[in-house]
């Protein structure tokens, strides 16, 4: 139960510091649905979809009527759909996309995840379709969202894959060039994709969660940087323990959520994420709170210390708070996302190789960041590859969402709207690496996976 000066401290978060729950997430199990025949299989997965989640939205509008608490986004994740589509006899997914997309407007949620593979160690027949059918899917459907998982500890880095999905990239943002490419801000390539993450573009419903559970993404920058300026100048370890402790609060609330949801609706709790995720809002910058810290303008030298001591603040908070945390839980990064971010791009002091650094100590990794539409292919997968290699020797997530916007340079922007904001287009390395990640085959895992 909460107390009562919890209660109103959580009330004055969220009507003067921008905090909310940024998504409810139903998974749901589609592993009965495959068929042999593809219209079978596409009717099983929308009305799999539309009996569980039918009440998913109400339930979230009731939950924020009831609490004052506002939910932005309600989001279903399923299982990875190459699993499911690949005992169906066509050779094009994108009927599957369909099915889904039609399902997430039937349910009226915000985006539907798990339109996905993951292919760490090598392909089966259905991920190669599925991968292949990614850019026409994503350029038809406008819910639904698909990810990849090339790489992980244990495994190593497919790079292959990696090498194949810069090529889907770059066409999906071809498909996609009259929506500024939009289709790529629905596309995620991994390393060590987490289960039960509740945000997109990465969710799906992993193999080993429940036929059906409620997941949520609790997101608090604002409160953060509110915390940071009323401390003014304490000492590094007293600004960590404050964190630690709003961190504990926003968790509490975001829990406190996810079991009403899950009662409604009947169905198990999962896990709550206690990801800072910020928004183009003014004050909802995760940017911002680095900068509140200190440090002149983000990307500057001291960053990646500031955003460490951040993320793990906000982990030790979230972890005492509750047992059930999971999905990707730390700091985001997403450069269109989050104004404080923009301003630094802008203005020079943050690069794609100091975003690089800084996704060594954050959440996920390089996210909605717009490169040039020129951008190779080779150096796309490149930057896939680092991304991965950070992820699988620090056994940690990492991932790419990256956008080449067509007809776009250096400065440019790329407008998406909503959520997702604006990008600016930012500098790529000129010089190539297509030799490298030519040679294809797999990196090795690292010595670390060893741990049994």
């Amino acid at each position: 139960m909460l107390s009562m000066q919890e209660i109103l401290e959580t009330i004055k978060m969220v009507q003067e510091e921008n905090l909310d729950i940024r998504t409810i997430t139903m998974g749901i199990s589609l592993r009965d649905c495959g068929h042999l025949e593809t219209k079978m299989a596409c009717r099983r997965i929308y009305e799999k979809i539309t009996r569980l989640a039918g009440g998913l939205v109400e339930a979230g509008e009731k939950i924020s009527r009831q609490y004052g608490i506002p939910i932005v986004n309600k989001r279903i994740s399923v299982t990875p759909i190459s699993l499911v589509a690949e005992c169906s006899s066509t050779e094009n997914y994108l009927p599957f996309a369909h099915a889904l997309e039609e399902a997430a407007r039937a349910t009226g949620v915000n985006f539907i995840g798990g339109f996905s593979a993951l292919v760490q160690k090598g392909y089966t027949e259905g991920d190669r379709r599925l991968i292949a059918s990614i850019p026409e899917s994503l350029a038809a459907a406008e819910r639904v969202c698909a990810s990849v998982n090339v790489a992980t500890t244990k495994a190593g880095i497919n790079m292959d894959a990696v090498l194949q999905m810069g090529h889907v990239i770059k066409e999906t943002a071809r498909l996609t060039a009259a929506r500024q490419g939009g289709g790529c801000a629905r596309l995620v390539v991994f390393a060590n994709a987490p289960e039960d993450n509740p945000f997109m573009a990465g969710a799906f419903h992993g193999t080993g969660e429940p036929e059906c559970a409620i997941n949520v993404g609790v997101s608090g920058p604002g409160v953060v940087k509110n915390v940071v300026e009323r401390l003014g100048r304490v000492d590094l370890g007293t600004l960590a323990e404050e964190i630690k402790k709003t961190a504990f609060k926003i968790t509490r609330m975001g829990e406190l959520v996810g079991r009403t949801a899950a009662k409604m609706l009947q169905v198990p709790f999962g896990i709550v994420d206690i990801s800072l995720a910020p928004t183009p809002a003014v004050g909802d910058s995760v940017a911002e709170i680095l900068e509140a810290m200190g440090l002149e303008r983000c990307g500057t030298h001291g960053t990646t210390a500031a955003l460490a001591l951040l993320n793990d603040a906000v982990k030790k908070g979230g972890s005492m708070a509750s047992s059930h945390v999971g999905g990707l839980s730390g700091a985001f990064i997403p450069v269109s996302e989050d104004a404080g971010m923009i301003r630094a791009v802008e203005e020079g002091a943050l690069s794609l190789d100091k975003l690089e650094a800084m996704t060594c100590v954050c959440s996920v990794g390089l996210d909605m960041v717009a490169v040039p539409g020129d951008t190779p292919v080779e150096t796309i997968a490149a930057i896939i590859a680092d991304q991965a290699a950070i992820g699988v020797i620090n056994q940690k997530t990492t991932a790419v969402r990256i956008i080449p916007a067509y007809g776009k340079k250096v400065g440019d922007f790329v407008e998406f709207g909503g959520l997702l904001g604006r990008a600016p287009v930012i500098a790529v390395n000129s010089f190539s690496a297509a030799e490298f990640v030519r040679r294809g085959g797999r990196i090795p895992a690292p010595l670390n996976s060893l741990t049994n």
